[in-house]
């Protein structure tokens, strides 16, 4: 039976997954790296910034301090903040269909993101009152694709419901391959949704979508009927 929803946020909530990309990539090349749109989205897209920075300094060979990586991080994170407030965009159905569920089951965001960048996806949606719990990079030690994420979330919905919820009962909605594997491992079933990679790339989740747009909660429900 399904109980809760756990939601990541850049590329199932909103455009931003493009964002987080070229800002990525416009800091490494101010460091001398050049790094491709293929090799992003194959190796990078569902790690939070540590993960994407560690990756691509140890690729080449390079380690990072700590003090280098707050600072890279920083960076990244202003020219995300500026592009997100010149043009920040929900994608289509996603507030529509973050209103319905909530107003049936609990909701929590589990995302790479940075807590700010979350908040400000949320209250642009007009849907930040809609979620009881969100996790965001600063909050676990490992980021997808490990399903620290999705338990943290699960456990704090777990934690202001007046009902028991076990894993097995949550449903996540994801846009990346890694997150998709990260939601099975954490004992989830998973929806994902064609924002980032194609279908057949997201075979392992139980349900593929092109669009919240279309999707109805009965669908969901449906997935938990054994």
């Amino acid at each position: 039976m399904l109980k809760a929803i756990i939601f990541d946020c850049d590329g199932v909530i909103s455009d931003t997954e493009p964002i987080h990309m070229a800002a990525f990539q416009r800091v490494l090349a101010e460091e001398g790296i050049t790094l491709e749109n293929e090799d992003y989205f194959a190796r990078y897209l569902a790690l939070d910034d540590r993960g994407c920075f560690r990756q691509a300094f140890g690729d080449r060979g390079n380690s990072l301090g700590q003090n280098d990586l707050k600072s890279l991080i920083a960076r990244k994170s202003a020219y995300v903040d500026a592009a997100m407030e010149a043009d920040l965009k929900l994608l289509p159905g996603a507030a529509k269909f973050i209103k319905l569920a909530s107003s049936s089951y609990p909701l929590a965001v589990a995302s790479g993101a940075l807590r700010h960048e979350i908040e400000l996806v949320l209250k642009s949606g007009g849907v930040r009152d809609c979620f009881r719990a969100i996790v965001s990079a600063e909050d676990v030690e490992r980021s997808k694709p490990h399903p620290d994420p999705f338990i943290k979330a699960f456990n704090l919905l777990r934690s202001f419901s007046e009902t028991a919820i076990e894993p097995g009962e949550c449903l996540v909605i994801e846009d990346s391959i890694h997150g998709v594997r990260a939601a099975l491992e954490a004992g989830m079933r998973c929806v994902a949704i064609t924002n980032s990679y194609p279908a057949d790339k997201l075979e392992e989740a139980a349900l593929t979508i092109d669009s919240l747009e279309t999707l109805s909660l009965r669908e969901l429900e449906n997935l938990f009927i054994d």
